[in-house]
């Protein structure tokens, strides 16, 4: 039964059309059921549509409609649970339509279609002999409806972006806001097996593609071969493997390069061969064999996504465009062009992911969580994207596209008026002095970052240089990068950071396979346990800062006393070695450590022993405190910084490290919200670092309030029992101020 509902289920998913897929359904599951008659109703602007059948009239389909208040279809759709009658025509529900022909039919089973609590359609099998369905079948229909739900709903969103008759909306959640206009360049969608047929030009240079295009789908099979045999996953394990063996000369390797070379391109050559055989195996009457068409399948779709993706990054568009991807890396977006990105979308990954903290600092509007975007066809689509709503807007109309063409005209001039007093220091109405640093890790444009009007570097983020080498960077790299970080900040203070990878920010050169990297193996853990990449790291520092004095070092994921001493012996132990050999007025530096791990924010008295300053990373704090994974679009919801849960372990950190002279400063996304900024400024924290898109925004706020009026709407926040609530209020205080359009 299990086989059955995986055949049905991949039947669907893989059909290029939403009809093609109802017809598919309906004639397998009348099969796989030994029923008379299968038919599906898909829900159509509040009515029910006849969408597909086999056992009804087929010139039905399409003009048998009802609302939900109609029929025994129309009942299952209200109530959203299973009917299972012996005899449909004794309802009080019943109601025949003459135009289908089923008034022959007696017995009655239908479920519905629900996706995410969206009821989609109605799934009916019927036949003539009055009977009740049995409780197998009833649960067979029952699972096969919530499997099939995402396919269909996919099916369907494809179908509306391609009818181009009318907008058709996407919904995700705003990771980074403004507005964009741009064509869609998609990476990572689905690739068809079915592609255009085009002769080779060039045999030599097709042959050559397609070896090299073998090899990366070989590397990449065989890494997941090896992730499940380490994970004693022999039976996954033995799949990959023998997909590799596929791509052989003596098997489908050689037929694809034969293909070649009877004059074909690679994907015609490919995509030929696949084809072949998969129509080969799916008539053979054995059942592995027949099932041996899905492998064929999938090689033929690695080997043309190796054709034709591989790249596609590194070109240099024409035009700008807004990137559409499945997850984006912070390599992704580090290595586009900065200039050609319009706008990000993606279907996972959170709004605090570091890929969503990195276009902020890149100020490019991005929306995540965007469900089965991949699946809609985008590619090279006119799109509008809202992400201060996120929202996607595909084929908008002339008229949506001058309202938001003005929208962004009035944003740039909002920018422009934030910029004018940038220079200007950050200092409320009452005469409080907030000090404004940027959060930085892309050497490009650091310099004139710290030009306008940032008090130093809050937070630099040493992992970048790292994620863009194929290789560990080496010592004297490292110099010369951090060298040029510490120059243009001209004196002022800079926090570096040591390496923090794990999590969501993987180095392709050392993966690190986790089944809960935020809980993981991330931070100083790596660092501590690599001594030899620690050690250069921290010589590379103190060498590029020499005898100046405008260096701090700042630990990341610190979560125990014995992780802060055993990095201070490492420091000792380099500095020493340094002095001696290199530099003997070389300075040592402040040492600070992050607030994330809750467990620190009860010991910080002993953390005050031991290091000079604390920067409350509130990404990870608020993840932590909540139990949410911040990557995860599914409880993207659950994540918030507002909530008063958080914001009272921010309160109560800024008080205890007051209490043991701790220099204390926040380094995370929230500092640079305004609402955050407010709250934090409440709170009594004067030191703020952020992204450099946020900084004159921030400090355009912080001059036109008084922190003696934000204390008192602190005291107003603190008694809100959740997130939405305090910020209604932080938005009716901005209302009060005539500053509501700081937050876009």
């Amino acid at each position: 039964m299990l086989n059955t509902l995986r055949d049905i289920t991949q039947s669907v998913a893989s059909a290029h059309t939403l009809e093609l897929a109802l017809e598919s359904l309906v004639s397998q599951t009348k099969a796989a059921m030994e029923t008379e008659c299968c038919s599906i109703y898909i829900l159509e602007q509040q009515q029910l549509v006849l969408s597909a059948t086999d056992g009804l009239e087929k010139a039905a389909v399409g003009r048998v409609k009802m609302p939900l208040s109609e029929g025994l279809v129309g009942l299952v759709a209200q109530r959203e649970e299973a009917i299972n009658l012996a005899d449909a025509h004794l309802h009080p529900r019943f109601k025949l339509f003459p135009e289908a022909n089923e008034d022959e039919y007696r017995a009655f089973l239908a479920a519905p279609i629900i996706y995410q609590k969206q009821l989609l359609g109605v799934i009916v099998v019927q036949q003539a002999k009055a009977r009740q369905f049995n409780e197998g079948e009833e649960a067979f229909l029952m699972t096969l409806a919530a499997q099939l739900a995402m396919a269909i709903r996919g099916l369907k969103r494809r179908a509306e972006v391609h009818s181009l008759d009318h907008q058709v909306l996407f919904t995700g959640t705003s990771a980074s806001t403004g507005v964009a206009i741009a064509h869609a360049l998609v990476i990572g969608g689905e690739i068809s097996l079915e592609q255009p047929e085009a002769c080779a030009t060039d045999l030599d240079f097709e042959v050559n593609r397609l070896r090299q295009a073998m090899a990366r789908s070989r590397d990449a099979l065989s890494t997941l071969a090896q992730k499940f045999e380490n994970d004693h996953d022999d039976e996954l394990s033995s799949i990959f493997t023998s997909l590799q063996s596929l791509l052989e000369d003596a098997s489908l390797g050689g037929e694809y390069q034969r293909e070649v070379l009877s004059g074909w391109s690679a994907e015609t050559a490919v995509s030929r061969v696949s084809l072949r055989y998969v129509a080969q195996f799916e008539t053979m009457e054995d059942t592995y064999l027949r099932e041996r068409a899905s492998d064929i399948r999938d090689l033929g779709q690695r080997v043309l996504r190796q054709l034709i993706e591989p790249g596609r990054m590194m070109l240099d568009p024409d035009k700008p465009v807004i990137l559409v991807t499945r997850e984006a890396d912070t390599s992704m977006l580090a290595e586009f062009p900065r200039q050609k990105l319009a706008g990000i979308v993606t279907e996972a990954g959170g709004v605090n992911s570091h890929a969503a903290i990195l276009a902020r600092a890149l100020g490019v509007p991005a929306i995540m969580g965007v469900e089965q975007v991949l699946q809609a066809n985008l590619d090279k689509q006119l799109l509008v994207l809202n992400a201060s709503r996120g929202m996607l807007m595909v084929s908008p109309s002339p008229t949506v596209v001058d309202e938001y063409r003005n929208l962004i005209s009035a944003q740039k001039a909002l920018d422009r008026q934030y910029a004018e007093e940038l220079k200007e220091p950050a200092v409320t109405l009452d005469g409080h002095r907030i000090h404004l640093y940027l959060n930085a890790g892309l050497m490009s444009g650091v310099a004139t970052e710290i030009a306008d009007g940032a008090d130093g570097i809050g937070l630099y983020r040493t992992e970048i240089p790292f994620m863009l080498q194929q290789r560990f960077p080496s010592e004297s790299e490292q110099i010369k990068v951090y060298r040029s970080v510490l120059q243009s900040a001209a004196g002022r203070p800079v926090v570096m950071r040591t390496l923090d990878v794990g999590g969501d920010k993987p180095l392709p050169y050392f993966p690190i396979s986790e089944e809960n990297p935020f809980l993981g193996w991330r931070g100083i853990r790596l660092s501590l346990d690599h001594p030899e990449l620690f050690l250069v790291q921290l010589r590379a520092m103190l060498q590029a800062a020499g005898d100046t004095d405008n260096l701090k070092i700042l630990l990341p994921m610190v979560s125990s006393l014995d992780e802060i001493d055993e990095a201070l012996l490492y420091l000792d132990q380099a500095f020493s070695e340094l002095r001696a050999d290199v530099n003997p007025s070389l300075a040592r530096p402040p040492v600070g450590v992050m607030l994330e791990v809750p467990a620190l924010l009860y010991q910080l008295r002993e953390v005050s022993q031991r290091v000079e300053f604390v920067s409350v990373g509130s990404n990870d704090l608020t993840q932590y405190l909540l139990a949410v994974d911040r990557n995860n679009p599914r409880v993207s919801s659950l994540y918030d910084s507002y909530h008063p849960g958080v914001l009272r372990a921010l309160r109560q950190a800024l008080q205890e490290c007051r209490q043991y002279k701790l220099d204390v400063s926040v380094c995370g996304e929230l500092a640079g919200e305004p609402m955050g900024a407010l709250l934090l400024v409440a709170m009594g924290y004067d030191e703020l670092s952020m992204n450099q898109g946020s900084l004159a925004k921030i400090n355009y706020l912080l001059r036109r309030v008084e922190r003696s009026e934000l204390e008192q709407l602190l005291a107003l926040v603190m008694q809100m029992s959740n997130g939405q609530d305090v910020r209604e209020l932080v938005r009716e205080y901005l209302d009060t101020r005539e500053l509501s359009s700081i937050l876009g």
